[in-house]
């Protein structure tokens, strides 16, 4: 029960349209607002916020049977508790993009990269209704925030890891700081944990992770999504230099 009780490091979850009825329930209790991402796109493709069922009727209508008309599997999403106190940096909302290398399940061989990034938002955070529906400021996908009038080619709207943590330290200590990151590499040891059992294991092969975590105001990690083949391409010189050393590590 002490180490179920540490498996606290992502959102409220549901699969839709598996779970429907039970997030149907939950909402009804507690309300509050959700964010909605498809498992099969990138890019943020097809994410949308909502804080009424209303708002998300129309995908009920196209997405509720098990098959549609012309043959087509219904589209399967992931539904989760919308995180309001994120940290902020300038105001902005930014979430951590971090590499992890997994040799093995069985044994857990796990390798992570020392370096990684932050990306931003180039709009200023709110939770004020009239914004739930502004993508560009709820999302940090480096794709949405190119089309904006903000979008800083330059940064390519991120930092790495190095310069957020010498922010946070002079902010909120070193202790505090150190503490997040030995709580981020439990989150990345508990999640492969989680589902080791339904890996195939082949020793002929590794997967490199793409992690994606965002921290709340009080410095805690949530785990948003893990994204096998994460996108390696660069928008900057510096986001260059990254990932090819960490490809060469």
């Amino acid at each position: 029960h002490e180490e179920a009780s540490r498996y606290d490091f992502f959102p409220q979850t549901y699969v839709l349209p598996a779970d429907y009825n039970l997030f149907v329930e939950e909402f009804k209790r507690t309300g509050g607002v959700w964010i909605m991402k498809p498992i099969g796109r990138a890019q943020g493709k097809g994410i949308f916020l909502f804080d009424k069922l209303s708002q998300i009727s129309e995908w009920k209508r196209s997405n509720m049977h098990k098959q549609r008309a012309d043959g087509t599997v219904t589209e399967t999403y992931v539904v989760q508790r919308y995180l309001q106190n994120p940290l902020l940096i300038g105001g902005k909302k930014f979430d951590l993009r971090i590499y992890v290398l997994v040799l093995s399940y069985a044994p857990l061989r796990v390798y992570l990269y020392r370096s990684g990034f932050a990306r931003f938002s180039g709009t200023r955070f709110s939770m004020r209704k009239r914004d739930i529906d502004n993508v560009n400021m709820h999302l940090t996908n480096i794709a949405i925030q190119k089309t904006t009038k903000e979008y800083d080619k330059r940064s390519g709207m991120k930092w790495d890891m190095r310069s957020l943590r010498l922010h946070l330290r002079a902010k909120h200590g070193a202790e505090a700081v150190d503490r997040m990151h030995d709580d981020i590499q439990l989150l990345i040891v508990r999640s492969l944990l989680s589902v080791a059992n339904t890996i195939v294991q082949d020793k002929h092969c590794f997967e490199l992770y793409g992690y994606d975590i965002i921290l709340d105001d009080a410095l805690k990690p949530l785990l948003i999504e893990v994204n096998a083949s994460p996108a390696l391409s660069s928008d900057t010189d510096a986001d260059y230099n990254l990932k090819t050393a960490m490809l060469h590590d």
